[in-house]
Formats: structure tokens, sequence, C-alpha cells
């Protein structure tokens, strides 16, 4: 009875997986990636108030129900449970296609705002960036009414907001549809452009025909400050389908607004994270830290064991070598990794 006992606690304890048993011997708790098996594009996650962690991804359809924003909350990274749609409501401006949100909270007057990209509904425009807002960080966001900017093709999508620790100023960073990578300043309500602000192209594409090229096309940024560097991680060149080609890279500055420098890994292109043997394509992340400060990069990749699940959701630890930021061995971690530390 007593070893009955014993095995169902060790089954709902949540660390049975890497745990050791041996008397007088304790392992650090482990997971293995996916963190969510089912398809989670272009995952945000912050921490919000509360002390809980959201994780916001883009669209997709649930037991045939269609959700425009995704949204999950957990506890300890690990464990999440839906929240349903944080924009159920679609906005009068846009048709379809909500796109990689970013989810940001305003102190001034302590709500949080929703940052995403939607197709509009206008034959002679494509992809607009739109902002919603709402009192609580799971939702419902209501939109502004009006985008933020518009233009041809997917050139404005992926938009991810900053507010930089040392200037007390607010940035936007977006851009794709083979066009670089952009920041602006944004004013004081988090509506709208600042009035006198320019728009800076960061990171251009590169075209080459190098099969270790992946910025071709860029997107995916995410902007996270360490030391005195602002590293900005950014993903290409394709996410999708039968021939995706995806992974993150990264670039640094002293500035939030650059110049930004390339890392250069061993074989001269910034990457610090592209696929293996298991995950195909993984990229387009944003990066947040447990109780102790580590910092986690969470992102989706495909599982090429079970590709019809879409892009799945992962997360590995983030380590700091020589001012720049590395990943395990360059790709998704296989095997089991150390818990992150929630108090």
């Amino acid at each position: 009875m007593r070893l009955y006992v014993h095995i169902l606690l060790l089954l709902f304890s949540g660390y049975s997986i890497g745990q050791d048993s041996s008397p007088g011997k304790e392992k650090d708790p482990t997971f293995r990636n996916p963190v969510i098996a089912k398809n989670f594009p272009d995952p945000t996650v912050i921490r919000a108030l509360n002390g809980w962690y959201y994780a916001y991804a883009t669209n997709t359809t649930v037991n045939e129900k269609p959700l425009n924003i995704q949204v999950l909350k957990s506890k300890d990274l690990l464990h999440w449970q839906s929240c349903g749609d944080a924009l159920p409501e679609k906005p009068r401006w846009a048709s379809s296609d909500f796109w990689a949100p970013h989810v940001t909270y305003n102190p001034r007057n302590n709500k949080y705002y929703l940052y995403y990209s939607g197709e509009s509904d206008r034959e002679d425009t494509g992809k607009c960036l739109g902002v919603a807002v709402s009192d609580t960080p799971e939702g419902p966001y209501t939109d502004k009414g009006e985008p933020l900017l518009c233009g041809k093709g997917f050139v404005n999508i992926d938009p991810m907001v900053f507010r930089d620790p040392d200037s007390g100023k607010t940035f936007m960073y977006w851009g794709s549809g083979f066009e670089s990578i952009k920041v602006r300043e944004l004013s004081g309500n988090l509506l709208d452009f600042k009035a006198d602000s320019a728009v800076t192209a960061l990171i251009p594409p590169v075209t080459n025909d190098d099969p270790d090229n992946y910025e071709r096309l860029v997107e995916g940024a995410w902007l996270t400050k360490h030391g005195k560097f602002y590293y900005l991680f950014y993903s290409g060149d394709n996410c999708c389908g039968k021939n995706a080609h995806y992974a993150v890279m990264v670039a640094r500055s002293e500035h939030p607004v650059g110049p930004f420098e390339k890392y250069k890994n061993p074989r001269g292109n910034p990457v610090i994270l592209e696929q293996n043997d298991r995950w195909l394509a993984p990229g387009h992340n944003s990066v947040v830290a447990d109780d102790s400060g580590q910092q986690w990069i969470m992102y989706h990749a495909i599982d090429r064991q079970h590709p019809e699940k879409g892009r799945v959701f992962l997360m590995d630890r983030i380590t700091y070598r020589n001012g720049w930021p590395e990943i395990g061995n360059d790709t998704p971690s296989t095997t089991p990794v150390k818990t992150p530390k929630i108090k």
C-alpha cells in the first residue's frame, strides 16, 4: 500500500520526468519540449502584474471555432491553460489573418495593449498594424478603431513594443515583406506613433544563394536588454510548408534604435537557433525571465514526427558568453532541461 501511494505521488507531482528516486539523492526537476504540442505560432510571452505568465499567438481554429488571437496563462511556464480569444471581436478595418501579437502593460493607466497585424478589408491594401486595449492581460481587447499603419503585401507585420528602461521612451519594432526590420518611437498614449518621430531601418534582408542564408526575408523582431547591450532577436526566411527554412538570429547595439552589430557563428552568419533531426524551422521568438532572472526563449517549431500539429510551442534556456546569447547547441533541445525557477 505504501508503494502504491508513493507511485501516485510521483505521477501527480509534475516533476516525475528527470527525477532520481535513489535514497538520499535528489535531482532538479526537468521538462522536455514541446511545452504545448498544438499549433501556437509566433508566441509572445509576458509576465503580468498578477504574477501569471501569458502567451499570445497567431490565429488558429480550435474545435472548429476560429480564434483571432490565442491566449494562454501559466504560473510556471510549463503548465498552460487556455483563456480563449484575446480579440473576439474583429476590428472594423480588418477581415482576417490576425498574426504575431505582442502585449505590453502601460503603468500610466494600468491597461494592457495588444499589438498585432491583420488583413485590411480594402482591396488595394495588404496587412496593417493594429492596437487594442484591455483592463486585463487575457482580454478581451478592444481595437482603437483604425489601424496604426497599412501597406502593400505583408510588409507591416510582427509588431513588438519595447519600453527603454534608460530613456523611458517606447519603441515599436516590426517588418517583413522582403524589407528591413524597422523601428519607430510611439507616443505617450501607446496608440499612435510619436508625431515627430522617424522610421529607422535596422536589419535589411540579404540576397544570396548560400544554403545557410536565413535572411532573404527577415521578421519576428524581439528586443531585450542584458547588461549594456540591447539584443535584437529576429527570424527568417520561410516559416512554413514543405520547404520551410527558418531560424533565429541576433544582433546587438548599445542603443535601442541601433546601429546593430550582427552576431557571427563559426559559419560566419548570425544564426543562434536552427533545425535539427527532431525540430524543423524554429523561430519567431519572445524572451521572458523566471524568478531567478534566468532568461528563456519561447518560440515555435515544426515537429518532424507530427507535422500535422502545425507550429508547436517550445522553450529553451538562454545563456550569455562573450557578450552574446547562446541557446544550448544552437538547436532546440531534445533532452531534459531544468525547469524555470518560480517562487
